[in-house]
């Protein structure tokens, strides 16, 4: 069983920027591959940002080149740093994982945390 709680969501003006946390439970979570997704109201929850157990990372062509995806394995932590955000970024973001070691679409997530929001208006 993996838990996963995210944090650092909110509102920002467009070109601003935020950074995502996720902190996963247990010591294996070194060894997961892991990902933030995101759904906009009326939409699909799509793959954002990815990273594999052995940090190879890949992202949503709408996002390459403003955002970031990192891991600290002494904090269990996984990042997203977001910059020149747009209002189209609006979303609640979620961290998940299918449970191994790779990056997967969302419909293979087997473990979701509850989500943080992100606005981006002025």
């Amino acid at each position: 069983q993996v838990q996963l709680v995210e944090s650092g969501g909110g509102l920002v003006q467009p070109g601003g920027s935020l950074r995502l946390s996720c902190v996963a439970s247990g010591s294996i979570s070194r060894l997961l591959g892991m990902g933030w997704y995101r759904q906009a109201p009326g939409q699909q929850r799509e793959l954002v940002a990815g990273i594999t157990s052995g940090s190879s990372t890949n992202y949503a062509d709408s996002v390459k080149g403003r955002f970031t995806i990192s891991r600290d394995n002494d904090k269990n932590t996984v990042y997203l740093q977001m910059n020149s955000l747009k209002p189209e970024d609006t979303a609640v973001y979620y961290c998940g994982t299918a449970g191994g070691s790779y990056i997967t679409g969302s419909r293979s997530v087997r473990y979701w945390g509850k989500g943080t929001q992100v606005t981006v208006s002025s």
